[in-house]
């Protein structure tokens, strides 16, 4: 059973202003708690395309959403690809891009990923190491942790998962395989475990939290993703358009922020100047300069969305 506590649900795609008539997007279908809610104030001609990469999430889709599957269409699709899936799924285009209405990122990895232990993902589970979102890709976390050179282990832990303790984690691992390959998470937080001071482990939640983070960013590729998609996103929402976007942490929540601010407009005309003279012309506007988080009653209800952030802005 395919269970997901959709988090911010509420915010996000009230911030799309859902328009009856409207073209949507919800990038990261998961366990559909957007969609549902973005379909359920569409009309008869309102129309909603989701995407995942996941099998699971369409499954579960076509029961949550049956009420509402006239007007969805589902992808099997990484977001990274978001363009080329609105021009196939028939969206209509202006200046040879499809122009939708809203566009939703749930960046947060869904619930059932990771909590299915034959995923890989968490080192609460035993499994064997694997952490795809897409079951048909081919870079998994084994391959990772036995086959990569030991500085790419150190920069990928440093990077993506921000671990201070990042060269001594890679140097225990690649001693470890050495000796007999790294099958399984229980193996591989253990190693982690081992390579952070004793002091350290006492504070800041399981020691092998952040090498898992980073180990499952790699697999994905998901900064890159979200980089893509997100440039992808600006140039497919129509004049009036919304996006919305909530990340899990912070390197997610950075390249969302860089991003905005980049097509924000920007007057380079002095402060003491009345009016702009330099004709500076932005593309998106701000809804929220500072980030939506979930308040109380969702942080009681849903502990996972502790690191939540939401942006979202709008097309001029």
């Amino acid at each position: 059973m395919f269970q997901h506590v959709t988090v911010l649900k509420e915010e996000a795609v009230d911030g799309l202003l859902v328009k009856a008539d409207g073209i949507y997007v919800d990038c990261t279908l998961g366990g559909a708690g957007h969609s549902e809610l973005i379909a359920s104030r569409l009309g008869d001609n309102g129309r909603l395309i989701a995407l995942d990469q996941d099998d699971w999430a369409h499954d579960n889709a076509r029961i949550r959403l049956a009420p509402y599957i006239h007007k969805i269409t589902l992808i099997k699709s990484n977001f990274r690809d978001l363009e080329q899936a609105l021009r196939e799924a028939g969206v209509p285009e202006r200046d040879g891009v499809p122009q939708v209405d809203g566009i939703l990122f749930d960046l947060g990895v869904s619930s059932p990923q990771l909590d299915e232990a034959e995923r890989g993902f968490s080192y609460q589970h035993d499994a064997p190491l694997d952490m795809r979102m897409d079951r048909e890709g081919t870079l998994t976390a084994h391959e990772i942790v036995n086959e990569w050179e030991e500085h790419e282990i150190s920069r990928i832990l440093d990077r993506y998962g921000e671990e201070k303790f990042a060269r001594r984690i890679a140097k225990g691992i690649v001693q470890a395989r050495a000796r007999k390959p790294i099958e399984t998470t229980s193996e591989l937080a253990e190693l982690v475990k081992a390579g952070i001071p004793a002091a350290a482990r006492r504070t800041g939640g399981h020691p092998a939290k952040r090498s898992f983070q980073a180990l499952r960013i790699a697999v994905n590729d998901e900064l890159g993703a979200e980089e893509e998609a997100l440039l992808q996103a600006v140039r497919c929402l129509a004049p009036g358009g919304r996006v919305s976007v909530i990340t899990f942490h912070s390197l997610e929540d950075r390249i969302c922020k860089q991003i905005f601010a980049k097509f924000v407009e920007k007057c380079s005309c002095p402060p003491d100047f009345p009016l702009c003279v330099c004709g500076a012309k932005g593309v998106l506007k701000l809804i929220n300069r500072k980030p939506i988080e979930p308040g109380p009653e969702e942080l009681d209800a849903n502990p996972r969305s502790r690191s939540a952030k939401l942006r979202v802005a709008e097309k001029l």
